[in-house]
C-alpha cells in the first residue's frame, strides 16, 4: 500500500483541540487517520471521566467527522474493557459490549462515533499491549517493564490470578493492522495475540523468560482493591481476521519472547551508540 507516513508529535497535533486538528488535516489532506491517542488511565478514570470521554469520546467523533468531510478513512484503537467479562469463550465482534467503568464506557462511546460520524471507519480493539516504544498515557511503560523493574527493586509482587485476557506485541499487532486496512474492511475488528492467560500466569512467564525469581503472589480482583472494575474475561476471538483470511498474530508466549529479546537488542544498540 504505497504512500507516506506522517507521525506528528502531540505538540504539532493535538486531537483535544478540534479547530487545531480540523486544519492540520484539511492541509495535509489524508487518505488515513490512525487514532492511536487515548486516555487509558483506568483508575484514574474513575475520578475524572469527563478527561477520559474528552479523548476517547469527544475528540473520536470530531477525528471522524473531519475524516468523513475530507473522504479519509478512520482507523481508530479500541480496548477488550468494552466486555464484562461475564463469558467464558473468547468475545467476537458481534457480541454486545457492556463495559463496567468510566474508561471502558468512554472507549465503547468512541467506537460508536468512529462508526456513526465516519462511514469508513475502521475499530481495531486490542488487548493487553507490550512493545518496545511503551505507552506515554501510563508513563513510559507496560505490564512487562513494570513487573520486571519491581522484580530487580526486590519488591515481593501481588498479581491478579482471575483476570484472563490475551496480552499482545504491539509489533505483531501492527503487521496484521497494515494487512487489514489494505483489505479496505470496515467496522469492528479484534487484533490480538492468540491464546489465554491470566496476568498471574503472565507476569511468571515474564520472569521464567528473565530469569528472575521474585517474591510472586497470586491474588484475587477483589483482594487486589483496584478503583476500576476489570471483566475477568476478555480474550477476543479473530473472526474478523478469519473472513478476510488473514491469520491471527502468534500465540502471546513466543511473542513475549521476541519482545525479551528486541529490547535487550535495542539496549546493546543504544549502549554502544552511547
Amino acid at each position: 500500500m504505497p504512500g507516506t507516513l506522517l507521525t506528528p508529535r502531540h505538540a504539532e497535533l493535538d486531537i483535544l483541540d478540534a479547530s487545531g486538528t480540523r486544519e492540520a488535516l484539511r492541509a495535509l489532506r489524508p487518505t488515513h487517520v490512525l487514532n492511536t491517542a487515548a486516555w487509558n488511565a483506568v483508575d484514574a478514570a474513575e475520578n475524572e471521566p469527563q478527561r477520559a470521554f474528552a479523548l476517547n469520546a469527544d475528540a473520536v467523533g470530531m477525528l471522524a467527522e473531519t475524516c468523513q468531510s475530507l473522504g479519509a478513512r478512520l482507523v481508530h484503537f479500541s480496548t477488550d474493557y468494552v466486555f464484562d467479562g461475564a463469558k467464558r469463550t473468547p468475545y467476537t465482534e458481534a457480541d454486545a459490549p457492556n463495559p463496567l467503568g468510566a474508561y471502558a464506557a468512554s472507549k465503547l462511546a468512541g467506537e460508536t462515533l468512529a462508526r456513526e460520524r465516519c462511514e469508513h471507519a475502521l475499530v481495531i480493539r486490542v488487548c493487553g499491549l507490550f512493545g518496545i516504544a511503551k505507552s506515554a498515557g501510563k508513563g513510559g511503560t507496560n505490564f512487562v517493564e513494570t513487573m520486571l523493574s519491581l522484580a530487580r527493586q526486590g519488591r515481593a509482587l501481588r498479581v491478579v490470578a482471575d483476570q484472563v485476557l490475551g496480552p499482545s506485541y504491539t509489533l505483531d499487532v501492527a503487521r496484521i493492522v497494515w494487512r487489514v486496512i489494505a483489505s479496505g474492511h470496515t467496522g469492528l475488528c479484534h487484533v490480538t495475540s492468540a491464546g489465554a492467560t491470566s496476568w498471574y500466569d503472565f507476569a511468571r512467564e515474564i520472569f521464567r523468560l528473565e530469569g528472575v525469581q521474585p517474591s510472586l503472589t497470586p491474588v484475587s480482583s477483589e483482594e487486589y482493591g483496584a478503583r476500576a472494575r476489570r471483566p475477568l474475561y476478555s480474550v477476543l476471538a479473530h473472526d474478523a481476521l478469519r473472513a478476510l483470511g488473514i491469520s491471527e498474530p502468534r500465540a502471546w508466549q513466543p511473542a513475549l519472547a521476541a519482545y525479551l529479546a528486541d529490547r535487550g537488542a535495542v539496549s546493546d544498540s543504544a549502549r554502544r551508540g552511547s
